[in-house]
């Protein structure tokens, strides 16, 4: 055996893709990057908020200061804090004497909400994790491993036809067969080819999908009007009337009526509700954004695979509706992209079919890694030209591949003794 044949072999075994080491789920990425950092802050954000503001609570100690009267003891005044802070109840008088009681339960309520509201801002993806997630794994764990599989059928079948050629004493007779082969499409891999075109009809992965975000709309709108509520409401209240005359104080005639209290956490609760709010409000177009993304083809994955073959989901304008399982899959995919072992060495090849001399030769990565093994992707001029003689017109050179060393080819029309393919 030659050194171009033996050095054709083995750049062959290395553009081979190893087996992968462990399993591939535990790699899989089941979030796309911008819904995981919106998740991050939708959830985040209020528990970190929430934080600073018991914070504040432990390390000040009490959150009101009434003024009571001057003839008031420390216990007395103490109550007085206690009681106003565990009622919260703001006494009005209007021009006829008349009182009107208004709560402001809301605001000893508000640190709880915001973990509430953390709590529900979680939901959408809990419903993503266990409605779609599953069904999801499978299915990229499936291409993937087929996508591989595929780069890795491609050069084995390159290095099947280079030992092919190299046993075959009629070369014409070879070039008869493989065109038959490529006629008949014997060189395809449909298979994943029409899972993925199966994926064009089902919806239940982009429905979850579209679920989980118009949830998550949702409950950011709720959000922002109940903390437009509190800043209308209860917000700007931080001076309040409070009434102790109950219980055994009710007919003690040194009890004022009412006694001014003041909140001496408002400004923090304000902050954290404008935070809270304006960060909610910048997050509305993303969530808007990655629905709006279903409803075009990204197709630089399925650009990159169609130097597989049998890979023309492009090529055949098979793509319809967008707004299907499949370009969920795609997104994912790209998501995923460092578990696609095979995606930078097509993408290589991509890169070097653009600046080649004769791309329309190169349709697939067969045709590329036949022009690296030494074989060229046509037949010999020489033999073109006789078949032109004899009243038979020379076939296509992008229909079948001449399976004939380079080098040979250009140098001599026939085998010589000690040289690859000599009888």
């Amino acid at each position: 055996m030659s050194i171009a044949h033996t050095a054709a072999e083995y750049m062959l075994s290395d553009a081979l893709l190893p087996d992968p080491n462990g399993s591939r789920a535990k790699g899989l990425r089941l979030e796309l990057p911008s819904d995981r950092v919106v998740k991050f802050v939708t959830v985040g954000l209020p528990l970190f908020l929430v934080s600073l503001a018991f914070a504040r609570e432990f390390s000040m100690g009490t959150q009101i200061s009434c003024f009571s009267p001057a003839n008031f003891t420390g216990k007395q005044s103490a109550y007085v804090d206690t009681s106003c802070w565990d009622s919260l109840i703001h006494y009005e008088f209007d021009a006829a004497g008349n009182t009107t009681a208004k709560s402001l339960w809301a605001l000893k309520a508000f640190p709880y909400s915001l973990l509430l509201i953390a709590v529900a801002m979680y939901l959408p993806s809990l419903l993503w994790r266990y409605s779609a997630a599953p069904a999801l794994n499978s299915d990229l764990l499936f291409i993937i491993d087929e996508l591989d599989k595929s780069y890795n059928r491609s050069i084995r079948l390159v290095q099947h036809m280079v030992k092919v050629r190299q046993a075959s004493t009629d070369a014409q007779l070879f070039w008869e067969e493989f065109e038959k082969a490529r006629r008949e499409r014997y060189f395809e891999f449909p298979l994943l080819e029409r899972y993925l075109a199966c994926k064009q009809r089902s919806h239940s992965l982009v429905g979850a999908y579209l679920l989980r975000n118009l949830l998550l709309l949702l409950l950011i709108a709720a959000t922002c009007l109940y903390l437009g509520f509190l800043h209308l409401r209860v917000f700007f209240q931080d001076e309040f009337s409070c009434s102790i005359k109950t219980g055994l104080l009710r007919d003690e005639p040194q009890v004022p009526d009412v006694i001014p209290c003041k909140l001496v956490f408002f400004s923090v609760f304000q902050l954290i509700s404008l935070s809270n709010g304006g960060v909610y409000v910048l997050l509305a177009p993303v969530v808007i954004y990655n629905m709006l993304q279903l409803l075009q083809w990204d197709k630089r994955l399925l650009s990159i695979y169609e130097m597989l073959p049998a890979f023309d989901l492009l090529s055949r304008k098979m793509l319809t509706c967008p707004v299907n399982d499949l370009n969920i899959i795609l997104l994912f995919l790209q998501a995923n992209i460092s578990e696609l072992k095979s995606f930078s060495r097509l993408n290589a090849v991509c890169a070097l079919r653009e600046v080649t001399s004769s791309p329309q030769n190169i349709d697939t990565v067969v045709d590329f890694m036949t022009l690296l093994a030494g074989l060229e992707t046509s037949k010999p001029k020489h033999q073109a030209c006789a078949a032109g003689a004899e009243g038979n017109p020379p076939a296509p050179s992008s229909e079948i591949l001449e399976m004939k060393p380079t080098g040979e080819a250009k140098r001599n029309t026939g085998p010589k003794p000690g040289l690859p393919g000599s009888a």
